[in-house]
């Protein structure tokens, strides 16, 4: 079993990194600067405009480190990797299977109703936590939807008919998001998801958190030796990493729904830490952005029993475990691919 790695996030935006030795050098100005040993790292995500040098881009990807850039607002810009190491059979049969729909199908329904079965999870958990202060019949109701539409996606035999499930499920659960904000409320309201650019806190809160997602799926997608741009549900499109979008469909709920709301309800975070562009956008701030890193981090170190391993591992493997899964279905050594699920 992999082991969980420490991730380094670089926020400071003029910040630039360079190798010396096995060190990586971060560098804020002429005389500050940070030393850390390389070899204990598995991940480098940089908010920063100065980039690296490629010396420690190099070194990144000999040892498999990711290495991640996104602007300071946390919009992704690039990603660095070395040498293709993966399987070349498992590779191409990746490739075969996202070129032939009816192939594709089952996979993608797995996605869907991992994402579904966990976006009842989050509503049915806050019936249970917070009977008193949630419109029960309200939420009940949502999740009766979702369970329904669990059912009828097992049924679909094309993309665009689980796309279509997909869309009216989330317009039910995004519908009654905002009745599970207990706290905050008006700073951290939810009428509807939006994204390029989000147009309140807490669609910027879950937009940063989806960012931080996407790159985990892709790592996880990479170690394994899966494609992470040629993806089963969501289409090719250059640039976009479609299997780590397809992925990170049922890991969204568990990972960042339910940590957004905790940030929020206990209030961790607050709406100081947010501001509006002219052009409508919501920023995160440098100290909140830390404080969600943090959580995220610690989130990742809590221990779980995966659902199908019935192993306990960190829970910041969950991404790996599936992707694991994802490489034993195409190599024919599962009869189906297992989604996660959040109990």
């Amino acid at each position: 079993m992999k082991h969980l790695g420490n991730i380094l996030y670089v926020t400071t935006p003029e910040a630039f990194l360079s190798l010396d030795g096995e060190n990586i050098v971060i560098k804020k100005d002429e005389n500050a600067s940070t030393r850390l040993p390389l070899h204990n790292i598995e991940n480098i995500v940089c908010f920063t405009w100065q980039g690296a040098s490629p010396a420690l881009m190099g070194a990144c990807a000999d040892r498999n480190i990711g290495l991640c850039f996104l602007t300071p607002n946390g919009r992704f810009q690039a990603r660095v990797t070395g040498k293709v190491k993966g399987n070349v059979l498992l590779r191409k049969k990746q490739y075969d299977v996202s070129e032939q729909e009816m192939q594709s199908v089952p996979i993608a329904a797995s996605f869907l109703i991992g994402k579904l079965s966990n976006c009842r999870k989050v509503l049915e958990r806050a019936i249970r936590d917070h009977s008193m202060l949630v419109n029960v019949e309200s939420l009940t109701n949502a999740a009766n939807l979702m369970k329904e539409t669990v059912k009828a996606i097992q049924s679909c035999k094309s993309i665009g008919d689980l796309m279509g499930f997909e869309g009216n499920a989330a317009k039910i659960y995004f519908g009654v998001f905002d009745q599970i904000i207990l706290q905050q409320r008006e700073d951290f309201f939810f009428k509807e998801r939006s994204r390029r650019p989000p147009l309140d806190n807490m669609n910027s809160l879950l937009s940063f958190l989806y960012t931080l997602l996407t790159n985990e799926a892709t790592s996880a997608l990479e170690t394994v030796g899966l494609d992470p741009y040629v993806g089963f549900l969501h289409q090719d499109r250059p640039g976009r990493p479609s299997l780590a979008l397809d992925m990170m469909e049922e890991l969204r709920p568990v990972f960042a729904d339910r940590l957004a709301l905790s940030l929020v309800n206990r209030k961790q975070i607050s709406g100081k830490g947010f501001t509006q562009k002219e052009s409508g956008g919501i920023l995160m701030d440098d100290d909140t952005r830390k404080v969600v890193l943090t959580a995220w981090q610690e989130r990742k170190k809590e221990e779980i029993v995966h659902p199908y391993l019935q192993e306990r591992i960190p829970f910041g493997l969950i991404p790996h475990v599936q992707a694991m899964l994802l490489a034993r279905y195409l190599r024919n050594d599962l009869d189906a691919y297992p989604p996660f699920f959040w109990n």
